[in-house]
């Protein structure tokens, strides 16, 4: 028997993660509201920079959609407090963890970009989780500068300070994402710059990546496969390139909708593969549900180098857009 997707305004998902698995995005702030503007985002130009944390979505509200999310299978892997935005703007952050952990035992993660964490009070929020996820992708201020653009009270220096303090007080799994553009910190001198810091902030893992959906900036360029490992081996033996997620989990009693499809891609360009992991379904009902959505011109391919990519189309736009099913 198929189960009914509700239509959510804060969860989302699950969603395909190289890191997580399935991974049950929880969205806390309005779209593009940061405290960086990096050009490497998948969700294109911050259009919200700023520092400050406010009460952006009702915890209950939350609550009442993560309930619902985790009633019935299939369970996701990790609760992931990501989103449109940077997190640990919401002020209410603290007790939604909290509260999460009261309804269920899966683990909560949090991908930050870590800008906040010289702040005491996100880093007793953010403590709560299971697992925190930081980006690094600088080793000074001027690719800072040029990498995230950030907001004008954070520096390099600050952010730093605040990711070693918060890595001495916390007691969970910290994961160090490192995210390396040609031309500008993918060469030998920029990782040996980074991993100078990640060696006093000792996180657990340390995942490099590289641009693989359609970044911000056109001059935002990935790095070859091949040089990726050649940099892990640089920062040391808790680095490792993130494989691309392929799994598909064929598991029954889930069934998706067409407005499943739009509401993922509403987050972030997928591939048909991302689809059909994220929403636990065949390939072939990926190709169906986009295949109607490119039909009704809400949304179009993004061909990049290697894979195409399914992203939201403007409305009033004519699509042409046709996939092959073979």
């Amino acid at each position: 028997m198929s189960i009914p997707t509700e239509k959510t305004n804060y969860v989302f998902g699950p969603v395909p993660s190289r890191r997580l698995g399935h991974s049950l995005g929880v969205d806390l702030v309005p779209f593009k509201t940061c405290s960086y503007d990096c050009v490497y985002c998948q969700l294109g130009r911050t259009t919200c920079k700023t520092v400050e944390q406010k009460d952006f979505v009702p915890v209950k509200n939350v609550l009442k959609e993560i309930k619902n999310k985790v009633a019935t299978p299939p369970l996701p892997d990790y609760i992931t407090l990501s989103g449109s935005g940077e997190p640990t703007l919401y002020s209410e952050i603290y007790q939604l963890i909290r509260e999460i952990k009261n309804i269920t035992d899966i683990p909560v993660a949090v991908l930050t970009n870590g800008s906040l964490l010289w702040n005491e009070d996100v880093q007793r929020s953010v403590g709560k989780a299971d697992l925190v996820i930081p980006s690094l992708d600088a080793g000074n201020e001027i690719e800072f500068q040029c990498v995230n653009r950030p907001h004008p009270d954070i520096s390099f220096e600050k952010m730093i300070q605040g990711l070693t303090a918060f890595r001495r007080i916390y007691t969970g799994q910290l994961w160090l994402e490192v995210f390396l553009l040609n031309g500008v910190t993918a060469n030998d001198e920029s990782v040996q710059r980074i991993a100078e810091f990640t060696a006093d902030i000792a996180p657990e893992k340390i995942q490099l990546n590289t641009v693989v959906r359609p970044p911000a900036e056109d001059f935002a360029f990935a790095v070859p496969e091949k040089q990726m490992h050649r940099f892990a081996a640089l920062l040391g033996d808790k680095a490792e390139v993130i494989a691309e997620y392929r799994a598909v989990h064929d598991e029954k009693g889930f069934s998706v909708t067409r407005d499943a499809v739009y509401e993922l891609l509403k987050r972030r360009p997928c591939s048909l593969e991302d689809i059909a992991s994220g929403l636990s379904i065949h390939r072939n009902e990926a190709i169906k549900h986009v295949q109607e959505l490119l039909t009704e011109n809400k949304i179009k391919i993004d061909t990049g180098k290697k894979k195409r990519f399914f992203k939201i189309l403007s409305s009033g736009r004519n699509n042409d857009n046709h996939i092959e099913t073979q």
